[in-house]
């Protein structure tokens, strides 16, 4: 169902924490570059692990966002999202005073939360006893923790809520944040996700779904979105927030406005718990809600940022999506995944590519599709392929889809004063 009345929501800061590193000023350098956040794993031993591969961060220092003692209690994905929250804050350039209050809240979600606190607090029990086991377990681990500390933090006192809706969470976030804002419930939200999987059991489990690619000798190469050689995705670590604000809030204060989000759709395939529906029937569905919720006709659009993971079977439906929506219009539009340098980072993927569809829009510069050699007779569109492309974007989408069949879309737009 359209609003009528809603109110005018738009993106002022960005926070972006992954492989190709920390804040959105080096994360759109390399984007623009095409260079792969993608390498060998380091964090643990793979030897017997089929896929060697990921992006992992390097050189994240939590200290530079939260004090030592206070990181020692939280996990991985808990301390990305608070630098990736403090980044956004801090880029929007807001009077922390505004704030505190009611009118500020926290949507962050993660698709698997604190994996990594879970499994090494679990070797403690089996090999210590339960006595060993710290009495900062659960607080570690629980998704909700993340947005718990940022509203902490910012002392912002409006909803504070999280989500786990696999790779759809960070999407899911903005958009449910956007919801708010429109409805008159706050004025500005902190919104996106947090993942941390880079550990041996979610290694093994994705590996032994045969859901990742064994590029191993090439891992800059391995995701490959879209390209006929594809054989999977490469699982990343990250998070994504965006700062949103009602507009008139952020005209009052003479913010940067990156993008206006206009549409949010979101919804599920009711088919399978991994494979998306064959025929993409969900994936288009949700972008038509998108552009529903809008108000617009699909061709308005110039750019999508794909989902694009790699993996055989999303490619080709996210492509016949595109062309069930758009029909002729389809290859005229242009469609990249930034997935293909970032890999795939899982609950915050929707966070860090809704937040690099605002980029692109501000910059008017499409990233590319990296990798992009063999093509695919059922993947047929314009991918950007390996080289971004200065155009002229006015309205963009940003697909995220995930395990259980849930999906979602959101349509970010120029934003013309």
């Amino acid at each position: 169902m359209r609003l009528i009345n809603k109110r005018r929501v738009v993106i002022t800061g960005i926070g972006l924490v992954t492989p190709l590193g920390i804040g959105k000023d080096l994360n759109w350098e390399a984007l623009l570059a095409g260079r792969s956040g993608i390498s060998t794993i380091t964090r643990f031993d793979i030897s017997r692990f089929a896929t060697k591969i990921a992006g992992e961060i390097r050189n994240f220092d939590p200290q530079l966002f939260m004090d030592r003692k206070e990181a020692r209690k939280m996990d991985l994905f808990v301390q990305y999202a608070i630098a990736a929250a403090h980044l956004a804050v801090e880029d929007s350039g807001i009077d922390l005073a505004l704030l505190e209050g009611e009118r500020t809240g926290v949507y962050v979600g993660s698709g698997i939360g604190g994996i990594g606190s879970i499994e090494e607090t679990h070797r403690v029990l089996l090999e210590k006893g339960p006595e060993r086991v710290s009495p900062f377990f659960i607080v570690q681990t629980i998704i909700n923790e993340a947005p718990g500390h940022i509203s902490i933090r910012y002392r912002a006192k409006g909803p504070n809520m999280s989500n786990a809706t696999a790779c759809s969470t960070g999407a899911h976030a903005i958009g449910e944040a956007v919801r708010m804002i429109q409805f008159g419930l706050v004025d500005r939200m902190i919104a996106g996700g947090s993942e941390a999987p880079i550990t041996p059991l979610s290694l093994a489990g994705f590996s032994n779904m045969r859901a990742l690619s064994e590029r191993n000798d090439q891992p800059e190469k391995a995701s490959r979105p879209f390209d006929a050689q594809r054989d999977g995705f490469v699982m990343s670590e990250g998070a994504g927030i965006v700062f949103l604000e009602e507009l008139e809030c952020a005209l009052k204060r003479d913010a940067r406005i990156y993008a206006e989000v206009v549409g949010y759709g979101l919804n599920g395939d009711a088919y399978h718990v991994t494979a998306p529906c064959p025929d993409g029937e969900g994936a288009a569905r949700v972008m038509r809600m998108a552009l529903n919720d809008a108000g617009v006709s699909p061709d308005v659009v110039q750019y999508i940022n794909a989902h694009g993971t790699s993996t055989p079977y999303n490619d080709k439906t996210e492509t016949m999506a595109v062309k069930t929506v758009f029909g002729e219009y389809a290859k005229k539009l242009a469609m990249s995944s930034t997935k293909s340098m970032t890999g795939h980072l899982l609950g915050a993927a929707g966070g860090a590519e809704t937040a690099i569809t605002a980029l692109a829009i501000y910059h008017q510069v499409m990233p590319p599709t990296i990798n992009y050699e063999y093509p695919d007779p059922d993947c047929d569109l314009d991918y950007v392929p390996n080289q971004a492309r200065a155009a002229e974007i006015i309205y963009a989408l940003t697909n995220s889809f995930g395990f259980g069949g849930t999906n979602a879309s959101l349509l970010l737009k120029k934003f013309e004063g």
